[in-house]
């Protein structure tokens, strides 16, 4: 990656929710930045098996095999949309990820490319959302077909994203702790990989000092890390929705 200009910190005091960095965006510095994607673990994807009909010829009609692979997760939806559904994926000509999870008709998302970080909320309806960040950060996005393709907008910055439906351990996670009198809070998106292991990207701060952020487990993703000499116990989005809306 080629070496950034002037660091840009808009975090201010914005910080919704508690300190919460709801409404953040932050330029990572590059000598402190996370990779914008890191390999954990590997496993292999199990294949569906196939289902023959069967003509009724008087004979026994032998039961159709079991599919071993999971089920595609499919979001819980009304007539107006989803009312709980997780999307992740890779942001256009970027290389960042960008996670959005909704739950009824509020919504929050987060996006990360290893040197920016932002932090998003805003309302789900209709099958759509439109999200609102720190600093004249946005996105927007239409849900249909198992994913959301839409717009994102940071630090004067625009790019699309397409983010299938994902199931855990993909998705969004976080962590807070108090240290010193300072706030640490840690952010990732965790995106599992076809041909096996997980992608990841995340950033950390301690107060308004960027540190090195600790990579989650990617098949267990909320088991504790370490940042710095503090331990950071990693929530999953149900885990911390509540306090961002």
């Amino acid at each position: 990656m080629s070496r950034l200009g002037p660091v840009l910190t808009l975090a201010a005091g914005a910080v919704l929710a508690a300190g919460l960095g709801v409404a953040s965006i932050t330029a990572t510095p590059v000598a402190n930045r996370t990779p914008a994607a890191s390999d954990t673990g590997a496993s292999g994807e199990p294949t569906a098996g196939k289902t023959d009909d069967t003509t009724d010829t008087g004979a026994e009609t032998p039961a159709p095999e079991k599919s071993t692979e999971p089920a595609t997760p499919s979001p819980s939806r009304t007539a107006k949309g989803p009312v709980k559904a997780d999307y992740a994926g890779r942001v256009d000509r970027n290389g960042g990820l960008i996670a959005i999870s909704v739950r009824g008709d509020k919504a929050i998302g987060y996006f990360c490319d290893g040197r920016t970080e932002a932090w998003f909320k805003g309302d789900a309806a209709e099958g759509k959302i439109g999200l609102e960040g720190f600093g004249g950060a946005a996105a927007g996005a239409g849900l249909g077909g198992g994913k959301a393709t839409g717009w994102l907008k940071v630090g004067g910055k625009r790019w699309t994203f397409t983010a299938p439906t994902v199931r855990k351990p993909s998705g969004l996670y976080r962590a807070t702790a108090q240290v010193r009198g300072a706030k640490i809070r840690a952010g990732w998106i965790v995106l599992k990989r076809p041909q096996g292991g997980f992608t990841q990207v995340g950033a950390a701060f301690e107060g308004d000092e960027q540190i090195d952020v600790p990579q989650l487990d990617g098949d267990r993703p909320t088991d504790p890390v370490t940042a710095g000499d503090t331990t950071l116990h990693p929530k999953d989005v149900d885990g911390f929705i509540e306090e961002m809306r």
